[in-house]
């Protein structure tokens, strides 16, 4: 039995037993990889799939076991050679990186500037995805990195680094109804009577908006939502309604804008790295968390993340003051 045998089979698998699709996956022919997938079965001595005529119909229960545990063999050997690769300090190599448009946008940029000029032979690639999209990457191996954020909570699929802590500014265009000279900040009753444009996720019930303004006895209206929030803020200056959005957001050049912080019932969210547990990452990925988290020890992290400390992380710093750290 070979390593690329256990590749091939766990191909077929993920492809839906489809055996063109998983060797245009891993570069084979398909005959080759049929000749090397009947060769381990005739190894192990039963069948792996239950066949109807040419094509394979469903797995086995014994075929289910073996692909498990195939799995299992295949990410040490990656981590093996992760390791290799760490301990001859090589600087090449690939960082995927499951995010949100606001972290992607205004967040990494500055980031990913200082390791690609430590690792210039890296290559970064973002897969844009809501939160529990970013984790499915992860928690599936498509993606070394999810960075995300939560109202406080913390994230389960990996192991989680806070960064940094946020709130959420109330956004409107100058002149707008609540842009008075001399106004208070808006408040919940405030906010309650207008359209509000959030993040898609404020839809939901559990979320902490939602949860906020149950908190006090009102019900928000929310008019429009969208992942991306350069889209929130093109709504808000269509007239479309009260914006509700992340404060890393909001940058000096939106000059025809007038921003609040949200009101307190509304808490404040951490950002957070969550790493793959039981999976070496490269040099360069834990790099880029302590450029994110320079409050977090590198020793710390890799003795975390070797199985060696229990995590007690220190309190992440506000985005304002991490923001005067980064782009240094």
């Amino acid at each position: 039995m070979t390593l690329t045998q256990l590749r091939y089979l766990v191909a077929i698998a993920d492809a839906d037993l489809n055996i063109t699709l998983a060797a245009a996956r891993v570069h084979a022919t398909q005959p080759g990889l049929s000749k090397q997938l009947k060769q381990l079965e005739d190894e192990l001595g039963f069948l792996l799939f239950v066949r109807k005529g040419r094509s394979l119909e469903t797995i086995t229960p014994a075929g289910g076991e073996v692909i498990a545990r195939a799995r299992a063999v295949l990410a040490e050997a990656n981590n093996i050679r992760t390791y290799s690769a760490n301990q001859r300090r090589e600087s090449q190599g690939q960082l995927i990186l499951a995010t949100t448009h606001t972290q992607a946008r205004f967040v990494l940029p500055p980031a990913i500037g200082q390791i690609k000029r430590a690792y210039p032979q890296v290559s970064v690639h973002l897969q844009q995805a809501g939160e529990s999209a970013a984790l499915d990457l992860l928690s599936a191996g498509d993606a070394d990195i999810a960075i995300i954020s939560t109202a406080g909570e913390e994230p389960q699929a990996g192991i989680a680094v806070p960064l940094y802590r946020w709130r959420r500014l109330v956004l409107v265009p100058r002149g707008h109804a609540l842009d008075r000279e001399g106004a208070a900040a808006p408040n919940m009753a405030d906010l309650a009577t207008q359209p509000l444009i959030s993040y898609e996720s404020s839809t939901r019930a559990e979320s902490s908006l939602q949860r906020a303004f149950a908190g006090v006895g009102l019900q928000p209206s929310i008019t429009l939502t969208a992942l991306d929030a350069d889209l929130i803020k093109t709504y808000v200056r269509a007239g479309m309604g009260v914006g509700l959005l992340a404060e890393m957001a909001v940058t000096a050049k939106d000059t025809d804008l007038r921003a609040w912080p949200a009101p307190n019932e509304i808490n404040e969210c951490i950002a957070w790295a969550v790493l793959p547990r039981e999976r070496v990452l490269r040099d360069y990925a834990l790099e880029l968390v302590h450029v994110l988290a320079p409050q977090v020890d590198r020793r710390d992290l890799r003795r975390v993340l070797d199985g060696n400390q229990v995590a007690d992380w220190p309190l992440p710093p506000t985005w304002e003051s991490l923001t005067q750290t980064i782009t240094s």
